[in-house]
């Protein structure tokens, strides 16, 4: 066919119109792509699609969601928090997710008390929560409480010398108070002498270091406190005998002595009657917890053969700490010819007791007050575990159980023969037929 100058003109035509046609098509899918969204989970267990509770919970979820997280530029942990946080923020567009590098601001690293693992802040309606693991399950949970927030008053004891909730000492739990109010949980003060009555809208009466003994009538309140399946966090440090009538009612007893624990210098203390503990028994209060926690005078506790409440140690020493019984000055050793105890040694138990209305009693006793109190509370997991500790006793502890999605076979076995047909094939086959289709490409053109 002779090519004329109009066959030149039609041909021209019809490329741009094919080209236009191309380009609109293309314009009309970017439109769409941003306009509509798809996603589509391939993986056999739907590894990267959020679980029905999780997808239940944003839904119901009105307002705003914003989520700080404080990791160092350049750590592959961001992308990570990235990809989770695409997929909420998928089904809830209104949760927001910014990256600060805690070196470019120190103070609010400080202020937060961020480690080198770094620190994930979620904020909704007014409370926040810390995490410093973050996967489905533990930002489910998080979004769960804040969601279910409402106000509740926690009493602690006073008259008798014990760690104030709004004291400003060394000695006292002011910054903990601060942070329980943070979580709309609300303390107040009661002494039994002036009210003889522990008030009725209390989820949790908390008896912190009393160093003053109790009157008979106190005492008798506590105990028909108690009695009721009333919930109680009791905080009590070596030597301190104020406490003697409550450990018979509950089964458990402190061990003589301090709590010795040479693994602290590891950790950089030379100190020895600080206890670090970082391993800790499966319970409501430690789950997903996997940071250190600081105990710096810690006595330790024994469990009774008879007792009325299902008992669970929370965490322990370490196999090398004992109860040192002696002075801790100059040499102190291990005597296993005293009444000395060889480590690990319980610091917490938890006590449970189901009662006639089928509610549950929970009680938490630790055996070292200087973890909350405000010189200490801010090292590592401390207030943490305090705010665990509570909102597990005031039955603040709701918890969606997300199954890990593992793959059923992730592992690819190859023998020897397969390896070297794999190599083989790769760096002489594939690279011959390559050189033969060039070579046939290469001759036929050549004869034309």
């Amino acid at each position: 066919m002779k090519l004329t100058r109009h066959v030149h003109q039609q041909i021209r035509l019809k490329n741009r119109l094919s080209t236009l046609v191309l380009l609109c098509a293309l314009g009309g899918v970017a439109w769409l792509s941003i306009r509509y969204s798809y996603q589509a989970d391939w993986t056999r267990t739907g590894a990267n699609t959020l679980s029905p509770a999780t997808q239940k919970l944003l839904q119901a979820m009105p307002g705003q969601v914003n989520i700080t997280a404080y990791i160092k530029s350049g750590l592959p942990i961001r992308l990570q928090i990235a990809n989770l946080i695409d997929r909420y923020s998928h089904l809830k567009p209104d949760l927001k997710l910014d990256f600060i590098d805690p070196n470019k601001d120190p103070q609010k690293a400080r202020e937060l008390n961020i480690g080198e693992e770094g620190l994930v802040v979620v904020e909704y309606q007014g409370r926040s929560e810390k995490l410093t693991f973050i996967d489905e399950a533990t930002l489910t949970n998080a979004l769960l409480q804040l969601t279910h927030a409402e106000d509740r008053w926690v009493t602690f004891l006073s008259g008798h010398g014990e760690r104030a909730p709004e004291g400003e000492a060394n000695f006292d739990l002011n910054r903990f108070g601060k942070e329980l109010k943070r979580r709309r949980i609300n303390a107040q003060t009661v002494n039994l002498a002036r009210l003889p009555a522990i008030p009725n809208n209390s989820a949790l009466l908390v008896i912190a270091s009393p160093t003053v003994a109790l009157l008979p009538g106190e005492i008798e309140i506590v105990k028909q406190y108690i009695q009721r399946g009333g919930n109680l966090l009791l905080l009590t440090d070596p030597g301190d005998h104020m406490l003697n009538f409550i450990w018979p009612v509950l089964g458990i007893h402190p061990l003589p002595g301090q709590i010795v624990d040479k693994a602290a210098k590891l950790a950089g203390i030379d100190d020895p009657s600080f206890v670090i503990v970082s391993e800790y028994n499966h319970h409501p209060i430690t789950r997903n917890f996997q940071t250190l926690t600081v105990y710096p005078a810690a006595a330790g506790f024994g469990i009774d053969e008879d007792i009325a409440y299902e008992s669970t140690s929370l965490f322990s020493s370490g196999a090398e700490s004992w109860t040192e019984t002696g002075p801790m000055t100059g040499t102190v050793r291990f005597e296993p010819d005293s009444a000395e105890k060889q480590g690990p040694i319980t610091l917490a138990y938890a006590l449970t007791r189901t009662l006639d209305d089928n509610n549950q009693q929970r009680i938490v006793a630790v055996g070292d007050g200087d973890f909350l109190a405000n010189t200490y509370i801010g090292n590592a997991g401390n207030l943490d575990m305090g705010l665990r500790m509570v909102n597990w006793l005031i039955h603040d502890d709701r918890f969606i159980d997300i199954p890990a999605k593992t793959a059923p076979d992730r592992t690819l076995k190859l023998t020897t023969t397969n390896v070297s047909v794999i190599g083989f094939g790769f760096l002489i086959v594939l690279p011959l037929c390559l050189l033969g289709t060039g070579f046939a490409v290469w001759r036929r053109r050549r004869r034309r």
